[in-house]
């Protein structure tokens, strides 16, 4: 493991008034005379940067003498806000704060589950700037873009959906947690303006996408179908056969490794 030298903790306030909140962020610095993008982790839903896979994204950079960028969401892990006031566009409007607040010239993404929806929708939106870092390339690990009418909405249940109408929330128990997942009316609403999967994505950059095959929560069927909505991009899928949700195995941890330093090297 590398040392913690170059990096800077800190928190930045997103939103005004009463939608204001603290993000917390981690930030290596590159070593002098490197050149080469910043990795930017993108977690998933209810994790946090201190997890497996963020830190072993860190070290990587640590390693190679490279930058990298982690955060947590509002209402995850170090950061202020509610969860249950939580959509994905309030989180990928932390994510692009968090860019600008760092301000790194290129980048590459790794997005974690419900993080790999933000990715793509992050791309989306630095396109529209004039000035905004470049995606050299992206790693999804087990992406779950569109996950509240893809794979939520579909499976609900009559008293769960009775439960949105009446609280504006569900709450479904959590193989991850003793605490249950809350799923929020205004998340599930907020997801239909941020479907990505209803044309063609173009990041302008490769994609390498890892799924577990025996992923419980995203089937990895929903990987293959991304990939359909990818083609313009040099996508790379790798179906790991015995491979879970999280997907933070040491084996897992040397595909991620490989994933990224192959965008690197192929720059």
């Amino acid at each position: 493991m590398t040392d913690a030298a170059n990096l800077t903790r800190k928190t930045i306030t997103v939103g005004a008034g009463t939608l204001a909140r603290g993000i917390a962020i981690i930030h290596r610095a590159a070593r002098k005379k490197t050149s080469g993008p910043a990795f930017v982790w993108l977690g998933g839903y209810r994790s946090d940067m201190t997890g497996t896979k963020a830190v072993e994204l860190d070290a990587l950079a640590g390693e190679l003498g490279l930058s990298s960028i982690r955060f947590d969401y509002s209402g995850h892990g170090a950061s202020g806000g509610a969860f249950r006031d939580g959509t994905i566009s309030r989180w990928l409007e932390e994510a692009i704060a968090v860019l600008d607040d760092i301000g790194p010239k290129r980048v590459i993404l790794v997005g974690s589950s419900m993080g790999g929806w933000i990715t793509l929708r992050l791309v989306q939106e630095l396109k529209k700037r004039k000035r905004a870092a470049k995606v050299d390339g992206i790693v999804l690990i087990a992406p779950a873009p569109d996950f509240t009418a893809e794979l939520i909405e579909p499976m609900l249940t009559e008293v769960e959906r009775q439960s949105l109408s009446e609280r504006g929330y569900f709450e479904e128990r959590s193989e991850y947690s003793t605490e249950p997942n809350i799923y929020t009316r205004d998340l599930i609403e907020d997801g239909r303006k941020n479907s990505v999967m209803t044309g063609i994505i173009e990041t302008g950059c490769p994609v390498h996408i890892l799924q577990g095959m025996k992923d419980p929560d995203v089937p990895y069927a929903h990987a293959l179908k991304l990939v359909e909505f990818l083609p313009a991009d040099d996508v790379v899928l790798t179906l790991i056969r015995d491979g879970d949700h999280r997907l933070s195995r040491p084996q897992d941890i040397e595909k991620l490794r490989s994933a990224v330093s192959a965008l690197i090297l192929n720059d």
